[in-house]
């Protein structure tokens, strides 16, 4: 039954390219609402869709990337250059070592997954898992070890469409009294997902996210929203 309802996904289904779209459209949805409307919180709502999509792609990359180690540079590199961004805007200093942004959570994920695929016995991959949870949970970025929980389960479930997706919706309801609930609706574009890449936009996303940061910062501290 999977394989056949697979099939009828990828013929009707979302390519990678309009999952990113929708990843980055909830992303700013998300951010614009933390910083010039915080009191809306229909904002956050929409923007907990975002995350979930973006460590999904980050599973779909790792599996075709011809060169992970230059993956996890891209990643490292746009980490270190979008942090003073993501603390300006989303902590209100310069350097907030209280929290760092998700592209360090992804750049973890891509070690943990490069780990896990060369090793070959469950209790070793239990180990990786812990220590990149550990990892996270130490340099406190962007969702922290339960980040680090939803990219394994993507990654290791990565064959099985429905169970990853029950698992991926179950992931969001593990933040006590958050509102990141709602982000168990990304399962839904998830589902569709075709398996085509689509068009490509291989450096977009890295330059949007510090620059979009920096947009919001400088409408909030010059227009006093």
């Amino acid at each position: 039954m999977e394989k056949k309802g697979t099939e009828v996904v990828k013929k009707t289904g979302l390519t990678s390219y309009q999952l990113k779209w929708i990843a980055i459209i909830t992303m700013l949805i998300d951010h614009t609402g933390a910083v010039l409307f915080p009191q809306i919180l229909a904002f956050r709502y929409v923007g907990r869709c975002s995350f979930p999509i973006f460590c999904f792609l980050l599973t779909e990359g790792f599996e075709h990337t011809r060169d992970v180690r230059m993956y996890m540079v891209r990643l490292g590199g746009f980490a270190l250059l979008s942090e003073v961004p993501y603390d300006l805007t989303l902590h209100g200093g310069v350097m907030n070592w209280e929290r760092q942004n998700v592209f360090f959570t992804l750049f973890l994920g891509v070690v943990l997954m490069y780990m896990l695929k060369r090793s070959k016995e469950l209790p070793l991959k239990v180990v990786e898992i812990l220590a990149v949870m550990a990892a996270a949970d130490f340099l406190r970025t962007d969702y922290g070890f339960k980040g680090i929980i939803l990219i394994a389960v993507f990654y290791l479930l990565r064959e099985h469409l429905w169970l990853k997706t029950v698992c991926g919706g179950v992931w969001n309801f593990l933040w006590n009294g958050s509102i990141q609930g709602y982000g168990a609706l990304a399962m839904i574009p998830i589902a569709l997902y075709n398996g085509e890449r689509g068009r490509r936009m291989k450096y977009f996303f890295y330059f949007f996210y510090p620059a979009h940061l920096l947009v919001l910062y400088l409408v909030h501290r010059y227009f006093s929203f």
